[in-house]
């Protein structure tokens, strides 16, 4: 196992967790013009290039539209990690020992964690109302695959480096963002509960609360339903109060928790 092969292996498997079919043509056509002898011959294939090549351009228009990006992550679920577990066995198949099974195994798991990454921060990033910030997330992606797969052709322990720092990084930030997420559903369904459009968090059945003890709610089991439906029209012909209609206005908290 040389000093270079797991650095190289780690980067591969970051790189295809998030774009598998960029890592596929970096290093094939980086093969194919330099016949470089580190990076295995089956990449610089022409059908393997050209494959790579058609489904790079797809997934560079599906992975900017909002929700599409997270179904096509769903459905490469599977295929970005396999793609981080052949380049690692490939690049380990031609020396003796285990070196093939350790490639396989380390690309896969790492490919596995990088994917688990760019899905968590794309769900969070598609809670967004304007679709800009998918593509500039998208576009950095593209970007950071393309340089750290680049650089660890030449610096292979530069490239790692760069791709722990990105792979630790990404999940705190997934972490924080998911934290707003969970924060934004919680103002949204205290505000539904105000204005009566969601069934308060204590009453799973989806009855209203009871009024409390002594006091009448808008229907009365006490009052006949006549008595009970002229109230009601009375309390439509009334109209909101004013209250209600700031609520209504206003259906989130203007207090911004970014802790």
């Amino acid at each position: 196992m040389g000093a270079e092969f797991l650095p190289m292996v780690f980067t591969s498997g970051w790189a295809s967790g998030i774009n598998a079919y960029a890592v596929v043509l970096v290093l094939g056509l980086a093969d194919r013009f330099f016949s470089l002898g580190q990076i295995p011959d089956a990449l610089a294939r022409t059908d393997v290039l050209v494959l790579a090549g058609v489904l790079f351009v797809v997934e560079m228009f599906a992975d900017k539209i909002p929700y599409v990006d997270s179904l096509w992550d769903t459905v490469h679920t599977v295929v970005r990690p396999a793609v981080g577990a052949t380049i690692g066995y490939l690049l380990g198949h031609e020396t003796a020992g285990l070196d093939a099974a350790v490639g396989a195994a380390t690309g896969g798991i790492t490919a596995l964690l990088s994917h688990g990454v760019k899905a968590g921060l794309r769900a969070a990033v598609n809670t967004s109302p304007e679709p800009a910030s998918n593509v500039v997330v998208s576009t950095g992606e593209d970007v950071a695959v393309t340089g750290v797969t680049a650089l660890a052709i030449a610096h292979p322990w530069w490239a790692a480096s760069i791709a722990l720092v990105l792979l630790v990084a990404g999940a705190y930030l997934v972490y924080k963002l998911l934290g707003r997420v969970r924060r934004f559903k919680r103002s949204y369904d205290a505000w539904g509960e105000r204005v009566g459009i969601a069934t308060p968090s204590g009453r799973l059945d989806g009855r209203p609360e009871p009024p409390p003890t002594g006091q009448t709610g808008p229907t009365d089991p006490a009052r006949t339903p006549r008595e009970n439906r002229r109230l009601l029209r009375g309390r439509d012909a009334a109209g909101p109060s004013p209250r209600a209609d700031e609520r209504l206005e206003r259906p989130f908290d203007q207090t911004r928790d970014d802790g």
